[in-house]
């Protein structure tokens, strides 16, 4: 398994963070595997892992994530697909997101950010041109 997570590089770095944690957060919802584990140091503190896998942080345009996540819809099998549309930020629950995304077509959203996990081989075909975010 693999993951990725995609960002607009242009956002100002505290929409980078929230857009990253939400997206690290939905990734890691569909696949408990990702972490779920706790750790005991020699004292006896337990602590909850963070990621069991390197989560990259890339870099993308809308229309590049636009992109990405029509392919990666196309895909069969065991995945996980978290775009964070832009309008989202204008939720302020998630009940209101909730009953306003099936109003929405995906086509139409600019796109803030991307999570993508699954096979290493389909996660490298959809993000192996992009640069890590720096």
């Amino acid at each position: 398994m693999r993951l990725a997570i995609i960002v607009n590089p242009e956002l100002p770095i505290g929409l980078l963070a929230n857009t990253t944690s939400a997206v690290g957060i939905g990734l890691a919802a569909k696949f408990s595997l990702l972490a779920g584990t706790t750790l005991c140091d020699a004292q006896g503190r337990t602590i909850d892992v963070s990621s069991k896998l390197p989560v990259p942080i890339l870099q993308a345009n809308a229309l590049q994530m636009q992109e990405i996540m029509l392919k990666a819809l196309g895909a069969a099998g065991e995945r996980a697909i978290v775009p964070f549309p832009a309008f989202a930020r204008s939720m302020h629950s998630f009940l209101d997101y909730e009953n306003t995304f099936p109003q929405r077509d995906l086509v139409d959203e600019t796109l803030d950010g991307l999570g993508l996990a699954g096979p290493e081989k389909w996660v490298r075909s959809l993000t192996g041109a992009l640069k890590l975010l720096r």
